[in-house]
């Protein structure tokens, strides 16, 4: 499939390009990014190949993540968007798509992340897939909150990579 572009008012959401290797490895390497996710920094190779996924997602599976980039400037703000995993999580996402979102921390607290979230799976809603999920660990109240706005409850806690992480799902209105 080809991944559409979604606009908000003040972003534009699009497929990643091989020109996006800079801002994404910074945005991974980010120690307050990483550090909310739980994982490790990540080695240039491996965002080599988390990119090379991104796209991946979109061709094998028709969604994915987008690019995040301010409407005005351009500029990489973060990424956002639909993907599958296949975490060995217990008990896991049931087939349901992974809602993930990381964005740039000098573009936190400005409500970018719900604005983004809201498009992807406003995209996601007039696909027809029913129901997303996401992981969150909860010492990160803030994606706790842009998960709660979207509508995602927690339904779950189990452990990833040795440390603590709420399950939350949200269903397609309607």
């Amino acid at each position: 499939m080809e991944p559409p572009v979604l606009s908000t008012p003040r972003l534009i959401l699009r497929p990643h390009a091989v020109s996006d290797f800079d801002d994404l490895h910074r945005l991974w390497s980010h120690p307050v990014v990483s550090q909310a996710i739980g994982l490790p920094t990540p080695r240039p190779d491996e965002t080599w190949s988390r990119l090379l996924r991104y796209a991946g997602g979109w061709r094998l599976l028709g969604f994915g993540m987008f690019a995040v980039t301010d409407r005005a400037s351009g500029a990489f703000i973060g990424d956002m968007g639909l993907f599958e995993a296949r975490r060995p999580l217990t008990p896991g996402f049931g087939g349901a798509p992974e809602a993930g979102w990381a964005l740039l921390p000098e573009h936190h607290g400005k409500g970018l992340a719900s604005e983004a979230l809201s498009a992807v799976l406003a995209w996601a809603d007039a696909r027809g897939v029913e129901r997303t999920a996401c992981m969150i660990t909860p010492d990160n109240p803030a994606s706790l909150r842009t998960a709660a706005r979207a509508g995602y409850v927690e339904y779950a806690r189990t452990t990833f990579h040795e440390a603590e992480v709420a399950l939350l799902e949200r269903r397609r209105p309607g």
